[in-house]
């Protein structure tokens, strides 16, 4: 009974907990994929009549997402705040995403190397798309700059421009300063707060019944207003670095699952669907968490401190999906314009592509920080239009990996931090 108090207060209700509906909400959305490209490919141009349908769910998506982001931060950060293990849950948290990232670009480079998707390519008929207008935004800030811009001077205004590292910052400042006061103080407040994530929660449940609909949208869009020709000059690059994304959520994430945690890797392979569809029809990490945590506390049985601390903040600067991204688009572009790249170039696509992932905010739309990847390797950004024109169909892909990583990083996390007696009592009395 406790164990099912303990999902009630803390997971996703109602609808997701029949699983019968989530399987067919993802089978809808496949659905709805299908038919936006077919639609977007015979009407052409006029299927931007169904733009607003993918407007409308990706606004109601990014009006939740902050604030569930914001309170699901601090009840975790509360959760862990009086634990023993704190320290070491933010360490390895920290560092499995620093160097799952690495890692994922360092595929990237490989595979791009082995591959060679960029060569052999005729971009005469759509030079016209070329353009350096993005050169302005490729610069990454210093890390003082960085540092100093994560620390809010006024956090209502961190929520109104969804600055994410800013919230972040304050929002486990807050949970632990919570979690330091007396049992009579702090509970009542905890209590409230994940009534508001379990309220929070709902709400993105009723935004993911429209979910077919908005998908729709969306496709029929990309696909009427871009056709197939731009998506044929990057046919190979899409192959590959679908390739690399399928290596790194099927092989690298469940072999990591098998050697450092408890848990099956079979096991967790078979729970991410639910996530992992979610996420491909949103293209938003963020938009996914409130399934990613069901899932992960669920399904995967990990403690709700460590998946209410882990998750959130994996969703805001763990981006294994995008660094992928980042590392194959250095390298499609520099075969592209017959570019031998050095070992310098290769160690600065790494370290930048790796930095990017971190400062790329979990919500869907062009990725300008690719330009940052280019510039420091010396490449040049004029054919990055290309991109931009697929970026919804790479975005849905790299976000289905990105939540996995979420999840693993999660599990691995709860089963390498030992917890004590005392605190596993209060967890109890918490659920």
């Amino acid at each position: 009974m406790s164990e099912n108090l303990h999902i009630i207060s803390t997971g996703v209700k109602e609808v997701l907990k029949e699983k019968n509906l989530l399987q067919n909400i993802g089978f809808q959305v496949v659905i709805a994929m299908v038919l936006g490209t077919l639609i977007g490919a015979v009407m052409g141009h006029s299927a931007t009549m169904f733009s607003p349908l993918g407007a409308i769910f990706i606004n109601l998506i990014k009006m939740l997402v902050i604030p569930l982001v914001a309170v699901a931060l601090i009840s975790g950060a509360a959760g862990l705040g009086n634990s023993h293990s704190a320290g070491k849950v933010g360490f390895v948290t920290l560092g499995y995403f620093a160097v799952t990232s690495a890692l994922a670009v360092a595929l990237a480079l490989v595979m791009g190397e082995v591959f060679q998707p960029g060569t052999g390519i005729d971009v005469s008929g759509v030079e016209g798309m070329f353009s350096a207008e993005y050169a302005s935004k490729g610069e990454l800030p210093t890390f003082w700059a960085t540092v100093i811009g994560m620390i809010p001077t006024n956090v209502f205004q961190s929520l109104n421009d969804a600055n994410i590292l800013q919230i972040l910052v304050f929002c486990l400042f807050l949970g632990i300063a919570i979690s330091k006061q007396s049992p009579e103080k702090r509970d009542p407040v905890i209590n409230g707060v994940n009534t508001i994530v379990d309220s929070m929660v709902w709400m993105i449940n009723k935004v993911m019944v429209i979910a077919p609909i908005g998908v729709f949208g969306l496709m029929a869009e990309a696909v009427g207003t871009f056709g197939f020709g731009a998506l044929m000059v990057v046919f190979k690059l899409f192959v590959v670095y679908t390739a690399a994304i399928l290596i790194f959520g099927f092989i690298a994430y469940p072999a990591m699952i098998h050697f450092f945690s408890k848990t099956s890797a079979k096991k967790f392979i078979s729970a991410m669907k639910k996530p992992q569809a979610v996420a491909l029809s949103t293209a938003s990490s963020m938009a996914t968490l409130p399934v990613t945590m069901d899932t992960v506390e669920k399904d995967l049985g990990v403690r709700n401190s460590t998946a209410s601390f882990v998750l959130p903040l994996g969703a805001t600067i763990n981006m294994s999906g995008n660094a992928i991204y980042y590392g194959l688009v250095a390298i499609f572009f520099a075969q592209l314009f017959h570019i031998d790249l050095s070992i310098g170039a290769y160690i600065a696509i790494i370290v930048t592509a790796t930095l990017g992932a971190v400062g790329q905010a979990g919500v869907p739309g062009p990725s300008f920080l690719v330009v940052a990847v280019l510039l420091a390797a010396g490449i040049p950004i004029e054919g990055l239009p290309l991109l931009f024109a697929l970026d919804r169909i790479f975005d849905m892909i790299r976000t289905a990996l990105n939540i996995t990583g979420d999840a693993a990083c999660a599990v691995i996390v709860d089963s390498l931090i030992e917890e004590p007696e005392e605190e596993k009592v209060y967890q109890d009395q918490q659920a």
